[in-house]
């Protein structure tokens, strides 16, 4: 995930008062792996999957 998305998806997570748990709990995935995928450390296909998902829940 570029740098900027994951700002954007901490800036979201911010507005919506919403838990980084909360969004991997609506993704179905674990808390630590939301953390890889928003720190650029996850970028595999399935990694794609989840960050095409994020993106919806959270409309950016």
């Amino acid at each position: 995930m570029p740098e900027d998305l994951g700002v954007q998806v901490r800036s979201e997570l911010f507005k919506r008062k919403m838990s980084q748990k909360e969004l991997a709990e609506m993704v179905g995935i674990s808390n630590a792996y939301v953390s890889d995928i928003i720190r650029g450390r996850k970028d595999g296909p399935k990694a794609q999957e989840h960050i095409k998902h994020i993106r919806k829940i959270l409309c950016i």
